[in-house]
């Protein structure tokens, strides 16, 4: 049985879905990820992915993330948000347990509930006893109920940072589309410089300059997931942002080896 401090990798869906389409996912590269989280072979592992363009969209044509305005529609819109993670999700399970992770799904939307969009109550009982049993619990971006809007999206990054903090983790490894953080968006400035290294305070400073995600997203690209990474980085955990669509690039931070990205560190 593991007692052992979590790792956490976060996929972001960005890296494993073409987030200007829709419902597109990148199967090359889950299938690529899944070989290299079996070939970390860590037994503490818990992985969380984003909805790219599974999640974002449908979230966002129904208004999920506001919260439920009496609108019928939107009930369909929540179960359709959900449904569309869960197809996602189904791709990357299929991809781990074909290299042979012992991998198991966990709908956030089943034991999470937020309060104005923030966790306020996690049943931890199923993921705790699958930690014990050395499983790889998998969860993601899912439509949740929230206490005061009804419903809303939590996202994965979310989740990420509420997991790391709760279970101490040793660290996290966040998989992205570009090689790390820059200071402006790579994909369309060839001169954006990247950062190799930030602390608490420098990654403070640059969080509100941080870009918006291309496509869809409906949890503040870049700049949302570093908000939600900095009470991490407060509690002294490490963290790695990497290029999840690089190969050997997941599985070399989870092994603790030098990766092309960023690390930061209180």
């Amino acid at each position: 049985m593991s007692d052992a401090k979590p790792v956490i990798l976060k996929i972001g869906g960005s890296a494993i879905t073409d987030k200007t389409g829709e419902l597109a996912a990148k199967t090359e590269i889950i299938n690529r990820l899944a070989e290299e989280i079996k070939r970390a072979d860590l037994d503490n592992l818990i992985i969380v992915h984003g909805g790219g363009s599974f999640g974002h969209p449908t979230a966002a044509k129904y208004g999920i993330k506001e919260g439920y305005k009496d609108d019928p529609t939107q009930k369909l819109g929540f179960a359709e948000t959900h449904h569309v993670m869960t197809v996602l999700n189904g791709l990357v399970m299929d991809a781990l347990i074909w290299h042979e992770v012992p991998a198991i799904s966990i709908a956030p939307s089943s034991c999470f509930l937020t309060d104005n969009g923030k966790i306020k109550f996690f049943d931890e009982t199923v993921l705790k006893q699958m930690q014990k049993m050395m499983f790889t619990p998998v969860l993601y971006g899912d439509a949740v109920l929230d206490d005061k809007l009804g419903f809303t999206v939590l996202s994965g990054d979310q989740l990420v940072a509420y997991l790391a903090i709760r279970y101490k983790a040793q660290k996290i490894v966040v998989g992205v589309d570009t090689d790390g953080l820059f200071d402006a968006d790579p994909k369309t400035n060839p001169n954006a410089k990247p950062y190799k290294h930030l602390t608490l305070a420098e990654l403070k400073q640059i969080q509100p300059k941080l870009g918006k995600a291309t496509g869809t997203d409906v949890t503040g690209g870049m700049a949302g997931k570093i908000a939600e990474l900095i009470p991490v980085v407060e509690q002294g955990i490490h963290v790695t942002v990497t290029g999840a669509t690089k190969g050997l690039s997941i599985y070399r931070a989870l092994t603790d080896q030098s990766v092309l990205g960023t690390e930061i560190e209180k």
